[in-house]
């Protein structure tokens, strides 16, 4: 529902340019404080919204590492009653994952345009988001056409890194910013995928749990031509072993059941755990995603030990990226304890659980009309996130969320691959397709 709209306006016009301005600029986050921060992109953010009367934000975690605030829409918070009259969050990150220029096609940061693609560091995580959503926004407010319900716009930092420079940093530092807020749509979600020739829209309902941890072995360190049978260097790469071998069982959250039962239709066949391994080959190239999310997941990432060939060292240290699914996380742990046995400490990194919500009520029904108004033969349905984005920090404050960066995406294209990978570019098309439908959406919240 929108208020009385204004002249008739095109929520695609600045879509690629936006895209392409976000782009080149550099937010490179290497998990510390060492890369170029948020702030300039958070400044451009900044000026877009306030050339169309949105005042934001601007707040640092620390110098350089900026995230954006700003309300729009609406006239009070109860005013339409219910959840509908409550703020819904609509956030994007601004930094990305590093990129080594050599292995790319074309530079990371060039923001070309080629073949039909937008290329470019961020162009699917997530600065294609951040445009379709600032396009839109700008689009309404010049045109008067602004939703009933209030928003709150949020461009946040250090998204890369955990959040925790960014939306944790939000929620413990400025939370009146966002304790009204009931219910939030960012990444990743709304792209599609290709099943038996059925174009389906996957909506992100679920993430698995984080448990990003640092591995130590500790011994005695000494000559290298004498016995050690307490080598840290040994015990380590035993553990690493057992725990990246280690086959998870099948485990099926209420967001893959509704899933593959979806596909599971298409094929005949009722979905259940025996099968469904076979249900998500249907995925083709996305089964990368979508076959991470049906078991727990510990993949070894970095080992460190020792200086010199000849020199035992005292200490050996690994770090593992473990995933866990919602609902499952004591079983995760208790088995993990079990497979790095009691001389391996653990700390973490990061840790953070995983969630999960029904999919279900009338912010879905908007996402799922939106879609289906520019795609009418296409199907949508949730899935279950295999890595994290920064609703787990928003969960923390009882906000329900969703991923809804809508893409209609060609079927020959490995989409999930582009994902902090080599080459990564989105389809022109799927920017302006996705412009349309996030106006469609925000008709109806």
């Amino acid at each position: 529902m929108t208020t009385s709209p204004g002249p008739s306006y095109d929520p695609t016009t600045e879509v690629v340019d936006i895209c392409r301005d976000l782009i080149r600029i550099d937010t490179t986050n290497f998990g510390d404080s060492s890369g170029p921060g948020e702030r300039k992109a958070a400044e451009l953010v900044a000026s877009l919204l306030s050339e169309v009367g949105i005042e934001p934000e601007l707040l640092e975690s620390e110098p350089g590492r900026t995230s954006v605030v700003a309300q729009w829409g609406g006239q009070s918070s109860g005013q339409l009653g219910g959840t509908a009259g409550r703020p819904l969050l609509l956030h994007g990150h601004l930094d990305v994952v590093p990129a080594n220029a050599d292995d790319w096609t074309v530079h990371p940061f060039s923001g070309e345009i080629q073949d039909g693609y937008l290329w470019g560091r961020g162009a699917v995580d997530m600065k294609d988001f951040d445009a379709m959503l600032l396009s839109v926004v700008r689009a309404r407010a010049r045109a008067g056409a602004v939703p009933r319900r209030p928003v709150v716009l949020c461009f946040t930092a250090d998204e890369e890194a955990g959040g925790h420079g960014g939306a944790e940093h939000l929620i413990v530092e400025r939370r009146d910013l966002l304790a009204d807020c009931t219910e939030a749509v960012g990444e990743v979600g709304g792209f599609s995928t290709t099943v038996r020739g059925q174009r389906l829209y996957l909506i992100e309902a679920a993430e698995k749990g984080m448990a990003w941890m640092r591995l130590t072995a500790k011994g005695h360190a000494g000559h290298g031509s004498m016995r050690h049978p307490d080598n840290a260097v040994t015990e380590l790469a035993a553990a690493v072993a057992r725990v990246g071998a280690h086959v998870w069982p099948v485990r099926l959250t209420p967001s893959m059941q509704v899933l593959l039962a979806a596909v599971g239709e298409m094929a005949g066949v009722a979905a259940t755990p025996a099968n469904a391994e076979s249900l998500v080959a249907e995925f083709g190239s996305a089964a990368r995603m979508l076959g991470a999310v049906i078991r727990h997941s510990t993949n070894p990432t970095m080992l460190q030990a020792g200086y010199k060939v000849n020199v035992v060292p005292g200490a050996a240290t690994a770090h593992v990226d473990g995933r866990f699914l919602p609902g499952y996380e004591d079983e995760f742990f208790a088995t993990l304890a079990q497979l790095l046995g009691d001389r391996i400490s653990v700390d973490y990194v990061s840790k953070q659980s995983g969630l999960e919500t029904t999919f279900d009520g009338d912010l879905v029904d908007a996402i799922t009309a939106s879609i289906l108004e520019e795609d009418p033969e296409a199907k949508v349905a949730p899935y279950l996130m295999s890595g994290g984005t920064d609703a787990k920090h928003w969960h923390k404050l009882g906000i329900r969320s969703f991923g809804f960066a809508p893409l209609r995406l060609p079927p020959d294209l490995d989409f999930t691959a582009l994902f902090h990978g080599v080459d990564e570019r989105v389809p022109i098309d799927a920017l302006e397709f996705g412009a349309r439908v996030f106006d469609r959406f925000l008709d109806r919240v």
